[in-house]
C-alpha cells in the first residue's frame, strides 16, 4: 500500500526517444522542491519556463513545470510535473536528480491509488483509467471515458441506496423480536428487492461486451477448403497476411490479425478448411478450427459460390446462431449463370467477392450491426464491467437471491438482513468502498509505472 508522507517520483511517459518526456511528482515534498528546483514560490496551475538545476547547481534541461496543490491534483496531494525534452538520458538525469532530493520511484498504478486513496476516484473510475490507456477502438475509448466520469458508480450508489432503505426497513423489525413483518411489508421489499435483482441482472449482461471491448471481437472465418477464407482474411485486413493458393488445404493452422471495423476492434481468425476427407495434417488443423468457433463472438462462414454449400460437423452447425453467424456466398465473380449455393437457414448472407471486393463494404456494414448489438442496454449511460466487477455482482445477485427466498419462506428477519449486508458488501468492493488491502494491491500492481 503507498506510504503518503513519501513523495515519489516517476516518467510518465513512455520510455524512448521522443519530443517530450514528462516526470511526476506527488506528496508532501512537492512544494518545497517546486521551490527548491526553480527558485520562486509555487503557483498553482500554472506552467512555467525555467532551467532544471541539480543538487550540484548543473544545468540538466529548460523545462516547463507545473505545480497542483491537493486536493485539487491528480492525487488529491501537492504534485509536480515536469515536461523536458524527451532525449531518454536528459529524463533519467532529472529523475535520478528527485530522488537525490529525498523522493523515492512510484510503483506500478501508485499515482492513481493514491487518487483513489484520497477520494479523488471510486475503485471503478480508477480501473477506467487503465481501460483508457489500453483501449484498442472507438467504442472501447467511450466506455471507458463514461466508466471514468462515474457512469458504474452512479449505478452502484442506486442500487446500494435502494438496498440501504429496505435493510434499514428490515433491522427496525431486528429491534423489536416479538414483532414479525407485516404480510403487507414482505409484498412491498419482496417487489424492491425484485427491482435491484434485475437491475443487477442487466450490469452482470454487460461482462461479455467489457471482455470483447478490451480484447477485441474474436472474429472467425470459417469454410471448406479453397471456399476463399484467407482471400477474404486479406482483403479485410488490406494486404497479404494469410498465404492464398489454387492448392486445397494452404492453411493448416489459424492465422489471427487485429483491425478496426468502424468503432470496434476485431481479432480477425483465419482457420484450416472443413475437409470432409481430411489428411491426418489436415484432422489436426480443422481441431483448431472447430475450437477457435467454438470460443468466436463472431463466425464468418465462407462458402464457395459456384459449389454446392458443405455439409458442417454437427458441433459447428449447433453453434450458427443468427446473432453471431454471417454467411458469406464467396466467388461470386465467377458465379455467372452457375446455380449458386444457399446459406443455411435462418443466418443472414452476403454475396460477396473476396478477389475483386465486390460486396465487401455491405460486409463490413454487417459485422458493425453484429458488433452493435453485443452492446446490452442499461440506460443512458455506457457500460461494460470487468470480470472483478461481474465476480462482485455474482455475489450480489446470489445474496440477492437467498433474501427473496426467505421473504417466501417467512424466515427470520435476522436471516434476511446477513443476506443483505452481504449483497451491500459485494457492491462495495466494486466501488472500493470496503477495505481489502490484498485486493488493491493486486489491481494496481497491474498498472504501468508513472499512472
Amino acid at each position: 500500500m503507498p506510504r503518503p508522507q513519501e513523495t515519489i517520483a516517476a516518467l510518465a511517459t513512455p520510455a524512448g526517444t521522443a519530443a517530450l518526456a514528462i516526470i511526476r511528482v506527488s506528496g508532501l515534498a512537492a512544494a518545497r522542491l517546486t521551490q527548491e528546483i526553480f527558485g520562486s514560490a509555487p503557483l498553482p496551475r500554472t506552467a512555467r519556463h525555467a532551467d532544471y538545476r541539480d543538487v550540484t547547481g548543473g544545468l540538466l534541461d529548460d523545462v516547463l513545470y507545473t505545480f497542483f496543490r491537493g486536493p485539487h491534483s491528480y492525487t488529491g496531494e501537492d504534485s509536480l510535473e515536469v515536461s523536458c525534452h524527451g532525449n531518454p538520458f536528459v529524463a533519467q538525469k532529472i529523475l535520478e536528480d528527485l530522488l537525490a532530493r529525498g523522493c523515492r520511484p512510484a510503483g506500478p498504478g501508485e499515482f492513481t491509488q493514491r487518487a483513489f486513496l484520497n477520494g479523488r476516484m471510486d475503485l471503478s473510475q480508477a480501473e477506467a483509467v487503465m481501460d483508457l490507456i489500453r483501449a484498442r477502438s472507438d467504442r472501447a475509448l467511450m466506455v471507458a471515458h463514461q466508466q471514468l466520469r462515474g457512469a458504474l458508480g452512479r449505478r452502484l450508489e442506486t442500487l446500494t441506496a435502494g438496498l440501504l432503505g429496505v435493510l434499514a426497513r428490515i433491522e427496525a423489525y431486528i429491534d423489536f423480536p416479538e414483532e414479525d413483518l407485516p404480510p403487507e411489508e414482505c409484498g412491498t421489499i419482496a417487489g424492491e428487492l425484485e427491482h435491484i435483482a434485475r437491475e443487477t441482472d442487466r450490469l452482470l449482461a454487460t461482462s461479455h461486451y467489457g471482455e470483447i471491448l478490451r480484447d477485441g471481437i474474436k472474429t472467425v472465418i470459417i469454410g471448406a477448403p479453397n471456399a476463399g477464407k484467407s482471400s477474404l482474411l486479406n482483403r479485410l485486413v488490406g494486404h497479404d497476411r494469410a498465404l492464398v493458393s489454387e492448392e486445397p488445404g494452404t492453411t493448416r493452422d489459424f492465422i489471427e490479425e487485429r483491425m478496426m471495423v468502424g468503432p470496434h476492434a476485431l481479432r480477425l481468425i483465419d482457420t484450416a478448411g472443413l475437409n470432409p476427407r481430411p489428411t491426418a495434417l489436415e484432422k489436426m488443423g480443422m481441431g483448431k478450427t472447430l475450437e477457435r468457433a467454438a470460443e468466436a463472438d463472431l463466425i464468418l462462414l465462407v462458402i464457395d459460390a459456384t459449389q454446392p454449400a458443405p455439409a458442417l460437423p454437427a458441433e459447428l452447425a449447433s453453434r450458427l446462431k443468427e446473432d453471431n453467424t454471417l454467411v458469406i456466398l464467396n466467388k461470386m465473380d465467377l458465379a455467372g449463370a452457375i446455380p449458386t449455393a444457399v446459406a443455411p437457414a435462418r443466418l443472414p448472407a452476403l454475396r460477396v467477392s473476396a478477389l475483386t471486393g465486390a460486396g465487401v463494404d455491405e460486409l463490413v456494414a454487417a459485422i458493425v450491426r453484429c458488433a452493435d448489438s453485443f452492446q446490452h442496454d442499461v440506460g443512458d449511460d455506457l457500460v461494460a464491467i470487468n470480470a472483478r466487477h461481474g465476480h462482485a455482482l455474482g455475489r450480489a445477485q446470489s445474496c440477492l437471491g437467498e433474501a427473496r427466498k426467505k421473504i417466501s419462506l417467512n424466515a427470520a428477519t435476522e436471516l434476511l438482513a446477513s443476506d443483505l449486508r452481504g449483497a451491500l458488501d459485494a457492491f462495495g468492493e466494486i466501488s472500493g468502498k470496503i477495505d481489502n488491502e490484498r485486493m488493491l494491491d493486486l489491481l494496481f500492481a497491474t498498472f504501468c509505472i508513472g499512472k
